[in-house]
């Protein structure tokens, strides 16, 4: 049975925002690590809500995970999604303590500061800034989901890693994990909008190249532009990224 040092925990924006670290998941289980996830926003409805967490629970669990270990912040300090960066206190506390549960987390997973979606690179802020105060730096390691990097408006790429944040980890994914990651993409239908916009991206990444991608992480690229140009969530008017800086320095400046 792992113990609490033998622990990798995985945090994510948004329920099914997981397809970005399924494979780093299995081999952290083949290692025999335990797996703890949590995620840090909740839907507007309580209805939303429970399905999409019912959605990740199943898959997260077809993978191994054990159901006691998945938890929701987001829900039980009440983030709402698209939300984030204006909550960086409470879930930073939360996260803090979290790790502190843990011990000394062979892994910290988190999302990249990539420009994708805002509350993708509030978690990987206020992630850096909590593992820094821990000491656990040395253990995050960062994963793409999606960004416009170097693309013309309103096209996206999904799963790619950006050159600035660093050497990238490249692990290769089984055939047979790459067709049941497949299967996991249609576990969503709550989100059906979205995966028909990300299916495509995911099925020719597995196609092409069916690797598991990760980079470390350096604190001093949260006080950079993610990439030169307009940021996806820009695009889609959701934030800005002065109003990032902002939000950041505005926690930074406060938090104990």
């Amino acid at each position: 049975m792992p113990t609490d040092t033998d622990t990798a925990l995985f945090l994510f924006p948004h329920p099914d925002d997981e397809f970005g670290v399924w494979q780093t998941m299995v081999d952290c289980m083949a290692r025999g690590l335990r797996v703890r996830c949590a995620y840090f926003t909740t839907s507007p409805t309580a209805d939303l809500s429970a399905r999409r967490a019912a959605e990740s629970r199943r898959v997260l669990g077809a993978i191994g995970v054990a159901q006691d270990d998945i938890f929701f912040p987001g829900a039980e300090l009440g983030i709402p999604d698209a939300r984030l960066p204006h909550h960086l206190a409470p879930a930073a506390a939360w996260l803090a303590r979290w790790c502190v549960e843990a011990g000394t987390p062979r892994l910290l997973c988190v999302p990249a500061w990539e420009g994708g979606h805002h509350d993708h690179d509030a978690l990987h802020a206020l992630a850096l800034d909590t593992a820094q105060a821990a000491g656990l730096l040395a253990v995050v390691r960062q994963y793409a989901l999606y960004n416009s990097a170097g693309l013309p408006k309103p096209l996206f790429t999904v799963l790619r890693p950006l050159d600035a944040n660093g050497a990238v980890e490249r692990t290769p994914i089984p055939w047979r994990n790459r067709l049941r990651f497949l299967r996991y993409c249609m576990c969503y239908p709550s989100q059906a909008i979205t995966w028909i916009g990300l299916f495509p991206f995911v099925l020719w990444h597995y196609l092409r190249c069916g690797e598991q991608a990760l980079q470390p992480v350096n604190p001093a690229r949260t006080l950079e532009r993610p990439h030169a140009g307009e940021l996806y969530y820009e695009q889609r008017k959701f934030f800005t990224w002065p109003q990032m800086q902002q939000q950041l320095a505005a926690w930074r400046q406060h938090r104990p």
